[in-house]
């Protein structure tokens, strides 16, 4: 099972647009791994991305994809959705299209049945963005709570009963990834979860201090949003995982590449994400 972070980053990639503060210096001058792009992952064995923010062409080619054959989306908030015009780059020659010849091998777009509604409802002036692509040819959208191919099953756990927001099982006969990108606290309880080899997950408050300074007291109403330290470490004790790597990482935590190098020292079986970043599972 091979398996690239395509994006690291959180809601603002890094650099952020104008900032001049120390992360986003350096991430200008010396590129990946110290910038990072919107939260995205591939699965090179299917030739999967989970999720389109808004630079995932840019990341895509930094991470030098090669196939994409199947995009799914964990939720529709615009961080994960907004580059959906990765299908039109993808798959849309007009060239072709001027001579009346159509796409022939359209991507397969498939969320849970929920997510898919609240997708549908983002629009362009041509109207459901979603819709246009398939008027176009150039995708199929599907409602998937399940997905098996080449020996690989990848099952969608709805994080509550609302269904709009999904943590992504991925396993063959031996190995065994969840990816839960966003919006994943309170963390569901499920069978599936236990003894996976690589939790991925993103809504983590890294650190006590933040950008500029800034610190988060007990009262703060992130730290129901988001986890802390300390519960990323219950989770990964509680379901009894080999490796937490910990994604989505904000730019308003105020860490460099660097940074969460050394952190990550003080955790045992705990890393941090970076952009191009392999996870090999033999």
């Amino acid at each position: 099972m091979k398996i690239k972070i395509i994006g690291s980053g959180g809601c603002v990639s890094i650099p952020r647009p104008l900032c001049q503060c120390r992360i986003c210096k350096e991430a200008r001058i010396k590129g990946v791994p110290y910038a990072r792009c919107g939260c995205s992952l591939y699965l090179e064995d299917l030739n999967l991305l989970i999720d389109t923010p808004e630079d995932i062409n840019a990341a895509l080619n930094h991470a030098d994809v090669k196939a994409i054959d199947t995009i799914l989306f964990s939720h529709a908030d615009p961080d994960h959705t907004m580059g959906i015009r990765v299908i039109e780059q993808l798959k849309m020659d007009w060239l072709a299209q001027s001579v009346g010849i159509t796409c022939s091998q359209p991507l397969t777009v498939g969320a849970m049945p929920e997510i898919i509604k609240e997708l549908r409802s983002q629009c362009s002036k041509y109207g459901s963005m979603l819709e246009y692509y398939e008027k176009m040819g150039l995708a199929k959208v599907k409602n998937i709570s399940h997905l098996e191919q080449n020996g690989i099953q990848i099952e969608f756990v709805p994080v509550d009963e609302s269904g709009v927001v999904t943590v992504f099982v991925i396993k063959d006969k031996e190995r065994k990834v969840i990816y839960a990108p966003c919006d994943v606290k309170p963390f569901p309880n499920h069978l599936l979860f236990y003894k996976a080899d690589v939790l991925i997950i993103g809504n983590t408050i890294v650190g006590d201090q933040l950008k500029d300074g800034f610190v988060l007291d007990e009262t703060n109403i992130l730290r129901k949003e988001l986890f802390v330290m300390d519960e990323i470490v219950a989770l990964k004790k509680n379901y009894q995982i080999g490796k937490v790597i910990i994604t989505h990482l904000e730019e308003d935590w105020g860490k460099s590449y660097d940074d969460y190098f050394r952190l990550q020292r003080q955790y045992e079986g705990i890393e941090f994400a970076y952009d191009g970043m392999k996870i090999e599972l033999p």
